[in-house]
């Protein structure tokens, strides 16, 4: 029993995530038999977004001191993520017109499309990031009402000053006892997995990956290249870091955005993963973090980019230069709007084929592995938002020391 208690976090996920995939071509669909164990996980990782969220985000809002602080640190954040989701979009650009996963498949396999979530627009997007009623946003989960919500009440508390440390030193401490509950939680992860994707594997089996197997591979080969270099290189330049030591420490983190298919419900791992692993200070991981779960979405974009060219090449239509320069815009900006949480792609995908005036059909086609797809994209998303954390925290370091110095001269 000790030895199994010595054996590290990431092993435990490791060796259960193969124990997954062997269990699931095993058995087959009757493997949904542990499909409880991952709603268990899940509903438990669902329990704690809120209030995590909530706490972290206004402890985090405050504790930058002063307006220009918060906004040196926003403004940074902000920068970063939109630059690497604009290298995303281009890299999964360049891997669909280099391989052209779409060439050769036969639509006529296509189903009914599945009925498209409506958008309502990007100014719409915008404007219902503004709670009407926060408690009603926080008691529904709307995670961009409630980072908003959140921003500006830390905003409000810093306005105030002292008055306002009774509402500080609360959501300090419910911010503590949720980092508390989310330790005995992370305890559960390698259960979790195996519960999410044995069911997973043993419905869809190998089968239904051959006749889309390139697409999942451009995306799959796209994603690990948009990790494997641009994270490197950011994390090695901006933040002082050696890449291993950051993939080997946010590790934990990927694999359970993998197998959950959520940014926001892999959160709280990426949190403590970033502060134990990675060093990053509270102060920064709890304002970039849940910032980035919602607004950083690299593997979502990459996506987004070649599952349109995906159409294209399978509808045998010629995209224009100006229509993948609107590509490249939607897929960069549109994917503040997704939802970090599964299947969210698949909606901003309709919005991505409308706009460009290609068939909606390709979605029904698509949406047979887009669990499979979801997986490394989500996985990219909240590998990027660590990077961003790393990256802004360093700089946040730099700058402390500059400032530490022109005072001491």
């Amino acid at each position: 029993m000790d030895k199994i208690r010595k054996i590290g976090l990431l092993t435990q996920i490791l060796i259960a995530f193969v124990l997954a995939i062997i269990a699931g071509i095993i058995f087959g669909p009757s493997i949904d038999v542990v499909q409880p164990l991952g709603d268990l996980f899940l509903r438990l990782i669902q329990f704690i977004i809120v209030p995590l969220i909530t706490s972290s985000l206004i402890v985090g809002v405050a504790s930058t001191g002063s307006m220009q602080t918060l906004g040196r640190i926003g403004g940074k954040t902000i920068i970063y993520y939109l630059t690497t989701t604009l290298i995303a979009v281009s890299i999964g650009l360049i891997a669909a017109l280099m391989f052209k996963p779409g060439a050769g498949v036969d639509i006529s396999s296509a189903g009914a499309v599945p009925e498209a979530t409506e958008t309502g627009g990007f100014i719409n997007v915008l404007l219902n990031i503004i709670p009407t009623n926060p408690v009603e946003s926080l008691s529904g989960g709307n995670i961009l009402q409630i980072i908003f919500f959140s921003i500006f009440l830390g905003i409000g508390i810093t306005m105030v000053g002292k008055k306002a440390d009774p509402v500080f030193r609360f959501f300090d401490g419910l911010a503590e006892i949720m980092y508390k509950i989310t330790w005995i939680i992370m305890k559960l992860i390698p259960i979790g997995i195996f519960g999410l994707l044995a069911p997973i594997i043993g419905e869809y089996g190998l089968s239904v990956l051959l006749p889309l197997i390139k697409l999942i591979l451009v995306v799959a080969i796209a994603c690990i290249v948009h990790a494997a270099v641009t994270y490197s290189i950011a994390v090695k330049t901006l933040g002082k870091m050696n890449p291993l030591q950051f993939f080997k420490g946010i590790a934990p983190a990927s694999l359970v955005a993998f197998s959950t298919q959520s940014s926001s419900g892999t959160l709280p791992v990426t949190i403590k993963c970033s502060e134990d692993n990675l060093g990053v200070t509270k102060k920064i991981s709890s304002f970039v973090l849940p910032l980035g779960a919602t607004i950083n979405m690299d593997g979502t974009s990459l996506y987004l980019s070649v599952a349109a060219l995906f159409a294209a090449q399978a509808y045998g239509i010629e995209l224009t230069f100006a229509q993948i320069m609107m590509l490249v815009l939607i897929a960069t900006l549109g994917s503040i709007g997704a939802a970090g949480v599964p299947g969210a792609g698949l909606v901003m995908l309709t919005l991505v084929l409308t706009t460009l005036n290609l068939p909606l059909e390709a979605i029904a086609l698509i949406a047979g592995v887009d669990r499979f797809m979801d997986m490394f994209r989500t996985s990219v998303n909240i590998t990027g938002d660590a990077s961003g954390a790393v990256i802004i925290d360093k700089s946040e370091e730099d700058n402390d020391e500059g400032e530490s110095g022109a005072l001491a001269g």
